[in-house]
């Protein structure tokens, strides 16, 4: 979308005219920018080209989040099939309590539980369909196969980068996810999906907002993977979430699984430089 054509969208739509539209970086899927209305008010844009249904997704994810009432997510404003517009959230200096506060509000978000596995609609992680909407309900070892591994290795198979090594590990998880995950049981939990150290930020309070959410209801360990992916939050957060939620235990034998999940999308997305983590996650799995 064009600087005018957003101008004249973004006036039609809010009845105020735009008078500052600023582009800002930050990511490798979307164009952000950030405008200025004659108000003063400043809203946050991101157009994704040819991808209508990414700027829904996102809004429904941001406002899941929203509505356990524990954590905050930008404002939804306004979604189109050209663009989404959410509230601009002014960065600020972390409280020292900020990682504790996370923690301990990331085990809030997960007691909002639902019945089933998956959610309203499939959604996306990074560009790439997730599927949400099994036909009939199933467990959880079910799902994440199903919906969540199986899924990403045939997108691996159609992209040729299914070597004969990645492929007999996985014929081996196969056989070993039913006992990895079928042994504890929690109901679904609202997770963030996708949540690393780029997907939050600190609000204009100190304390955190989550941003870029790929939302569903599953175990909430799958959320607590993601985040030791790249790095980790650091010990303050963890130790108040378990001090909130604690974990069953086995759950360090469970990260890899929850891991190759991602790092499976990566190489999906971004190509073989992601292979040899694929196959080492897969090797601790089994």
């Amino acid at each position: 979308m064009s600087r005018n054509s957003l101008e004249r969208t973004l006036t039609e739509h809010l009845g105020e005219k735009v008078v500052g539209n600023q582009s800002v970086g930050g990511g490798c899927i979307a164009e952000t920018r950030i405008v200025t209305l004659e108000s003063g008010r400043k809203l946050f844009v991101k157009t994704y080209g040819g991808r209508p249904r990414m700027y829904t997704c996102e809004a429904n994810g941001l406002r899941e989040i929203a509505s356990a009432m524990v954590i905050r997510t930008p404002e939804v404003i306004l979604v189109t099939d050209q663009l989404l517009v959410l509230e601009h959230i002014q960065p600020s200096t972390r409280n020292a309590d900020f990682m504790p506060d996370f923690g301990r509000r990331f085990a809030e978000l997960h007691r909002h539980t639902t019945q089933n596995f998956g959610f309203r609609e499939d959604n996306f992680i990074g560009t790439t369909p997730q599927l949400n909407t099994p036909a009939l309900p199933c467990d959880w070892a079910h799902f994440f196969w199903e919906y969540r591994l199986l899924y990403q290795y045939r997108l691996v198979e159609q992209h040729g980068l299914a070597r004969q090594e990645l492929t007999d590990l996985f014929l081996k998880l196969e056989a070993a996810i039913g006992p990895l995950l079928g042994t504890v049981d929690e109901p679904p939990a609202l997770l963030h999906g996708d949540l690393w150290s780029g997907n939050y930020m600190t609000g204009p309070d100190g304390y955190v907002c989550l941003i870029d959410p790929a939302v569903y209801y599953g175990h909430r360990e799958a959320d607590l993977a993601m985040t030791r992916l790249f790095g980790n939050f650091g010990d303050s957060f963890y130790d108040a979430y378990r001090e909130a939620y604690p974990l069953a235990s086995g759950w360090r034998r469970r990260l890899p699984v929850y891991q190759l999940y991602h790092m499976l999308n990566h190489l999906n997305l971004f190509g073989g430089g992601y292979y040899s983590q694929c196959v080492q996650l897969l090797r601790d799995c089994v």
